[in-house]
């Protein structure tokens, strides 16, 4: 139906025209062969996010979008406390702060490759992954967890000063009331502080495969050859239960508050509203488990490497998320405004010279990190002014699944898609294979084009391809 009815405003990016009850129009930024292929029920849910009081501007979908809980995934969503402004579960998603952090190497193929197999079996040993995995660090007092993020993790030893400047929000965003969080989910974390998890999680050892922009490449410290590793994972079983307490929340507070839902994930509460705000809480104390999460992880890679290649120096790139809500500054209509910004399946992907970026990346902009799929490749970008006029300073998030976890599985053999790898030169490790058929690459959209969309429509700049020669899946 709304396929009709798009509205084509250049070649990368396109409209759904506000109408009925939408408050703004829908924006997709994606190539037309990419919209073709787009599940008509992933449209829908942009058209309801548009419906939904306080959003600014539009209704986003990126090119990487498909069908989610309430938000598509790859939606951005900005809305304005002080317009009747909604906070959603659905806009952030279950996996709280799921996002990527990229570590660099001074190591190159040639140094890697020969060893790939013992480094990825060790790294396959020292972190934790797959469905219920526990982690090594028995943490006594979640609360400081919660409170401090990756502060937490470098003062046990679990990493650098470096790597807290080297991150989104320092590792760490305000606002985290532990009060908020329930009692279910703190049982359910079960000391998953430094695991993988399962699903889509990853740990990659890759090489720079082909620079675009050498410029910022340099800046970056990144050659062509170079060995970087990217993990993907968020705050476990915590998040999720986190996002399951609040859903049933807001489905009160939807009614008390007298906001329509078209769909039942969209349930929501007001941003100024207690329930807004216990939400919004909770939330960051999520958000900040997922940082230290990913900063303890980081250490165990450190390790591995260093038992494999002595001496070797392994540094953070970025770390980012992608399932966040957070309080920022954009400009609406010429007026500068603070917005609560979801993104859900979405990149965070701030400009040169925001205050917000770390000092070594106000010149260049904010490194964004594109996972693709463990057959084909991945992608660093780098923010844009532009992105931040189009697009609340959002990007994808990954490439994006083509078809259900359901028929993949039916489709693939977990067994296969590592024989079939392992020709390509890819060493693979998993603890499922049920698991690792779900997450066959042709399972995905084609990640080429879902970063050229994003390239081309301006809102993050193509810096660099990186290709897989060894992974991890839970």
């Amino acid at each position: 139906m709304y396929k009709e009815k798009l509205k084509k405003l250049n070649e990368w990016e396109y409209e759904i025209p506000k109408e009925g009850e939408m408050l703004v129009p829908g924006k997709m930024f994606s190539s037309s062969a990419l919209l073709k292929e787009t599940d008509e029920n992933a449209l829908t849910q942009v058209v309801n996010v548009a419906c939904l009081p306080g959003i600014q501007k539009y209704s986003i979908a990126m090119s990487d979008m498909h069908v989610g809980y309430g938000f598509p995934i790859g939606g951005v969503g900005a809305f304005d406390p002080n317009e009747k402004g909604i906070i959603s579960v659905g806009g952030v998603g279950f996996d709280i702060n799921c996002g990527c952090r990229t570590l660099k190497t001074d190591l190159f193929l040639k140094d890697v490759q020969p060893k790939i197999k013992e480094l990825v079996d060790e790294l396959f040993n020292s972190v934790p992954a797959g469905l219920g995995s526990r982690g090594k660090i028995l943490v006594k007092d979640l609360n400081n967890v919660f409170l401090e993020g990756s502060r937490w993790a470098v003062e046990k030893g679990y990493g650098t000063e470096e790597d807290l400047e080297c991150t989104e929000s320092h590792g760490c965003v305000d606002g985290a009331v532990p009060e908020n969080v329930s009692e279910i989910a703190i049982r359910r974390e079960k000391r998953q502080v430094g695991t993988l998890g399962s699903g889509n999680h990853y740990l990659e050892v890759q090489y720079v495969d082909e620079i675009y922009d050498k410029e910022t490449a340099k800046a970056w410290g990144l050659d062509k050859n170079q060995i970087v590793i990217t993990l993907h994972c968020g705050s476990r079983a915590l998040g999720h239960q986190i996002g399951t307490d609040y859903l049933k929340t807001f489905a009160d507070a939807s009614r008390k508050y007298g906001i329509p839902i078209r769909e039942k994930e969209l349930v929501c509460a007001p941003i100024k509203s207690e329930e807004g705000q216990k939400y919004f809480s909770a939330m960051n104390c999520g958000i900040n488990y997922a940082f230290a999460n990913r900063q303890v992880i980081a250490h165990l890679v450190r390790q591995s490497f260093s038992k494999v290649f002595p001496g070797q120096d392994v540094k953070t790139l970025y770390d980012v998320g992608h399932n966040t809500c957070k309080i920022e500054n954009h400009k609406v209509d010429g007026k500068m405004k603070e917005l609560y910004v979801h993104r859900k399946g979405a990149t965070r992907a701030f400009g040169p010279g925001r205050e917000e970026l770390p000092k070594i990346y106000q010149k260049t902009g904010q490194p964004v990190i594109i996972g693709g799929t463990m057959g084909t490749s991945s992608y660093l970008l780098v923010g844009t002014s532009k992105g931040e006029e189009k697009a609340f300073a959002s990007c994808c998030h990954g490439a994006g699944r083509a078809m259900s976890r359901t028929q993949a599985s039916k489709t693939w053999n977990g067994e296969k898609v590592i024989e079939d790898l392992r020709k390509k030169g890819i060493y693979i490790k998993c603890h499922s294979f049920e698991g690792l058929a779900e997450e066959a690459p042709d399972a995905y959209k084609p990640v080429e084009d879902v970063v050229d969309s994003i390239h081309f429509a301006e809102l993050a700049r193509k810096v660099c391809k990186l290709k897989p020669i060894g992974n991890i899946k839970g």
